[in-house]
């Protein structure tokens, strides 16, 4: 094929697929064309690693009691919209368990980045984030632990967590001395100390109904922060009025935002093809893919 032919193909493929869509009017073709030529810097949305971090992943629970304002976008009625799809897609299941072994937790659901670079308690301990903590005895295993948790002597009742897309590891749903937990954990573990408390475990899971639902009426886009200060793409966006609404789950210079464009408009259905044409990783294909390895 000569470099000539290939705009013409081009073309060709789009008023194909512009057909199939039944985008059949001028605008949402051009759309679609347009969209399709953006540069922007997609990248592949990465799966969960096997880390201590229930903060390495995506922040799906969040979606469970989403507030209406965490989504932005000039529609009020589009926003109302995307926000009633978004938060049928996680559910969750509380269990009482009146003895767990504290030794079976694997991961923190507080602490920073740094503490995804460690896939068990027993490496996180031997860091230099953890060199502070000393536990050669019972004794100071006890005070270790009581750090963390105060009423560990007392037998309180613990809160922990778990996600499908973690798949089977337990989290301990608590933002402080989250060194001092894991150390006394890992020390438990090589010691053969069974410890153990009444808990409250938390499950999130994806529901593959509320995820078909919202395939079957959004694109939902993984948008690269650059996209927001691209001219060519804001214009595809404002210009033609067309309705969507926009969600961030994770603050941050390395995490995208999330584009809803519903499928019900020929304009918002033509900007998502050529977003995916481009390049834009699909949200909802990669939970789904997700659900399945999981």
């Amino acid at each position: 094929m000569s470099l000539s032919e290939q705009p013409s193909t081009l073309s060709s493929r789009l008023g194909a697929l512009a057909q199939r869509l039944g985008l059949i009017g001028r605008g949402p073709r051009q759309i679609l064309e347009r969209a399709s030529q953006l540069r922007l810097p997609f990248s592949p949305l990465p799966n969960p690693r096997e880390s201590i971090s229930w903060q390495d992943g995506p922040q799906l629970h969040r979606l469970l009691d989403l507030p209406r304002s965490a989504l932005s976008g000039p529609v009020q009625e589009d926003k109302a919209q995307a926000h009633a799809m978004l938060i049928r897609i996680i559910e969750k299941q509380e269990q009482q368990l009146d003895s767990f072994d504290l030794r079976m937790i694997g991961g923190l659901s507080g602490g920073n980045a740094e503490q995804a670079h460690y896939n068990n308690f027993e490496d996180f301990s031997a860091s230099e984030a953890c060199r502070h903590v000393r536990i050669i005895s019972y004794k100071d295993f006890v005070k270790t632990i009581s750090l963390a948790l105060p009423r560990f002597l007392a037998g309180e009742c613990i809160s922990l967590r778990q996600a499908s897309w973690h798949g089977e590891r337990i989290f301990w749903a608590a933002e402080h001395h989250n060194e001092a937990f894991a150390c006394a954990i890992a020390y438990a573990r090589r010691r053969e100390l069974e410890i153990t408390l009444p808990a409250e475990l938390s499950h999130y899971h994806l529901n593959e109904q509320g995820l078909s639902e919202l395939q079957r009426h959004y694109h939902v886009l993984a948008m690269p922060n650059a996209a927001w200060s691209d001219p060519p793409f804001m214009a595809l966006l404002l210009d033609s009025g067309l309705p969507y609404a926009r969600l961030s789950l994770q603050r941050g210079p390395g995490f995208p935002e999330f584009l809803l464009l519903p499928k019900h408009s020929s304009e918002a259905t033509a900007l998502g093809e050529g977003l995916r044409l481009a390049g834009a990783p699909d949200v909802v294909g990669h939970l789904q893919q997700l659900q399945k390895q999981r």
